[in-house]
């Protein structure tokens, strides 16, 4: 009887060892609306049971788009992976600003008379291209003693931060109506689209924020239409070998 018990903890120890047929993978996945990275991380852990996972590069939760997660041994890539430029579409509210420099936060300061010509929008645009300083918003995941920056926005508390460089290759502008600038942004790791549609908006004079925003490319990893889906999140496994 007590050889019995043993061999079945055995067994039961064998099969937690066992890896899962996902374990070392990466997938691309086209993050919905109102997701965490952590929270797409978590459901695919879960669901794939894999022992480690992780993203190589938040997504806010107002953001759509290709988010990266690799699982166990894949894990390592993603250092790398963060180093990789990104490339954004999104639309940019002019006339209008918010606390959060997007959607998160309701709308004040509203200009209900935007008046910006094409020639000034093409002048601001030009000022964003190449290396350039931009100072991360408060509601940032960038960490204050421990805590993220907004965390401690949302209780209404304002830190002291310092700029840093990036480097936008790409900048390409539309306006499709009054108060609404389509784009499409190509940029180095760190950079926050919130903050250069916010700048964007003081530049005009009028005050703007990041409507919507969509990634669509992280390196070589591109956004695409994705078959398999796993609780309404589409995505697909690369076969990419450490």
């Amino acid at each position: 009887m007590k050889e019995n018990i043993k061999s079945k903890e055995t067994e039961l120890s064998d099969n937690k060892e066992q890896l899962s047929p996902y374990s070392n993978k990466i997938f691309l996945i086209d993050k919905p609306l109102d997701f965490t990275s952590y929270d797409i991380v978590r459901i695919f852990k879960k669901f794939f049971n894999l022992k480690k996972a992780g993203h190589s590069g938040t997504l806010d939760p107002k953001a759509t788009g290709l988010l990266i997660i690799c699982s166990d041994k894949m894990t390592k890539k993603i250092n790398e992976f963060i180093e990789y430029d990104k490339e954004y579409e999104g639309i940019i509210r002019i006339g209008a600003r918010t606390k959060s420099f997007d959607t998160e936060s309701r709308e004040e300061d509203i200009n209900e008379n935007v008046i910006v010509s094409p020639e000034e929008i093409e002048s601001v645009r030009k000022t964003f291209l190449g290396e350039v300083e931009q100072m991360p918003p408060m509601f940032s995941a960038i960490k204050h003693n421990g805590k993220p920056l907004y965390k401690l926005a949302r209780a209404g508390k304002h830190i002291e931060r310092r700029s840093r460089k990036i480097t936008v290759s790409e900048f390409e502008v539309k306006k499709i109506s009054e108060t609404e600038i389509k784009f499409r942004i190509s940029s180095s790791k760190g950079t926050y689209i919130r903050s250069i549609a916010n700048d964007f908006g003081e530049r005009l004079g009028v005050g703007g924020y990041l409507k919507e925003l969509r990634r669509t490319r992280i390196g070589g990893f591109r956004l695409e239409v994705f078959e398999e889906e796993l609780k309404g999140i589409r995505y697909r496994i690369t076969d990419l070998k450490i």
